[in-house]
């Protein structure tokens, strides 16, 4: 079923363009969430920012499991902690949470009149549970053949470990991410945010809209079914084609590149520094910042596949070099030479940077619970001329907003 409004902006979209409005791009389409913890959170905020209206459907009192994964969580006008963990902040702006309980007929009945009045409905239950409800795809499809259903799970919804729960430590460790990070000698280690539920969510949010766009065409909606490990192992990107071309198991190299040398983290007289040379020109630029020209012009190391062939030696040799050296003093070589290499900021340094504040990579909301009445998020990176990204809500109190989508989708009378 295709809501009026798309279709009429559909109509639009054919139309020559009229003078820019700034309206967000995602303007009028509905999203009912289904999810909690992060991966779905994730996707659904993302189209929030982009202008979705966003129903958060939550369990009455307790919501989002992630509501009380703290500290730190938000601090009242008393310097107490409020029910609210930043955790949970992180995903969920620009949306509105309504308190329904699944285990009840009426509760069920309620998701799937709201379902009936938008256009995605995105879970992220474990495979099975939401046909308990009659919530599921195959309960909703032939009643509601617009909608655009996403289901995000650990391991998807066929194969032999469909039935097992999902985290994003899982993930990273079934889908060899771990396998490639850490040091040599170290055991594996996990990305120090949960990238593989991050990255789901990208997926998702993209295959949404690219659903979407079959539906404007057909008028059929469809089942996106999306897995963690499935995702986590998509973006193994080139260790991934190295292992499948060389038949080679690639090995943790701590901050080593597996194609490129060198490139990785150097340690100075006064802490580390990054240093990622691309090409044989910055190498010998970079050797010509060491004072180290016999290094540049050494016919082991002039290409990089030969440094690669050498990269212990060579490393070392540069190591010893680069330690001689400030922070400072790198920094600006590799600056002047146009060499790539940055530093490592903490995430002080790094939202309170010249170029996080130059991009505007943090916001303050509004929000009920907290003291100082804001509250501090890092912001969307998209740029859009014509439709910018907007940020209309922070993240809801748990079912704050019950009778107010309530009255407007289904009516006063419910």
């Amino acid at each position: 079923m295709l809501r009026t409004g798309l279709v009429v902006r559909r109509q639009q979209l054919d139309a020559p363009a009229g003078p820019n409005t700034n309206m967000p791009a995602l303007d009028g389409l509905r999203i009912l969430d289904l999810t909690r913890i992060l991966a779905g959170p994730t996707c659904t905020q993302l189209l929030g920012d982009l202008g979705a209206d966003v129903i958060k459907v939550e369990r009455p009192g307790r919501g989002d499991d992630t509501r009380s994964w703290g500290p730190p969580f938000v601090r009242d006008a008393d310097g107490e902690n409020t029910s609210e963990s930043a955790y949970y902040l992180c995903a969920n702006r620009n949306k509105r949470s309504v308190a329904i309980d699944l285990g009840t007929a009426e509760g069920a009945d309620l998701v799937r009149r709201l379902a009936a009045r938008s256009d995605v409905l995105i879970e992220n239950f474990k495979v099975g549970t939401l046909h308990r409800y009659d919530l599921g795809y195959e309960d909703l499809k032939d009643e509601l053949p617009g909608l655009v259903y996403c289901s995000i799970t650990g391991f998807g919804q066929t194969g032999p470990n469909a039935h097992r729960a999902g985290y994003d430590l899982l993930a990273q460790g079934y889908g060899g991410i771990m396998s490639l990070t850490g040091e040599p000698e170290g055991e594996p280690m996990k990305v120090g945010v949960g990238i593989a539920d991050i990255v789901c969510g990208m997926y998702a949010a993209t295959a949404i809209l690219a659903a979407l766009r079959h539906r404007d065409h057909t008028g059929r909606g469809q089942h996106i079914d999306l897995a963690l490990v499935d995702t986590q192992m998509a973006w193994l990107v080139n260790e991934g084609t190295n292992y499948l071309t060389s038949g080679a198991v690639p090995q943790r190299r701590g901050n080593e590149h597996p194609n490129i040398v060198p490139y990785g983290v150097f340690e100075t007289a006064d802490g580390h520094v990054i240093v990622a040379v691309g090409n044989d020109a910055q190498y010998e630029r970079f050797c010509e910042l060491l004072g180290a020209s016999e290094l540049a012009s050494d016919e082991r190391f002039r290409t990089n596949a030969g440094r690669l062939a050498h990269r212990d030696e060579l490393v070392a040799r540069l190591s010893d070099l680069v330690r001689g050296l400030s922070s400072a003093e790198v920094l600006a070589g590799l600056e002047a030479r146009g060499v790539p290499g940055g530093p490592i900021h903490d995430l002080e340094e790094a939202l309170a940077s010249d170029q996080a504040e130059a991009r505007g990579m943090t916001i303050d909301l509004p929000h009920p619970l907290s003291g100082s009445g804001t509250v501090r998020m890092v912001a969307n990176p998209i740029r859009m001329s014509e439709t910018p990204v907007t940020y209309r809500r922070s993240p809801p109190v748990c079912g704050a907003d019950t009778d107010e989508v309530i009255a407007e989708l289904l009516g006063d009378d419910d």
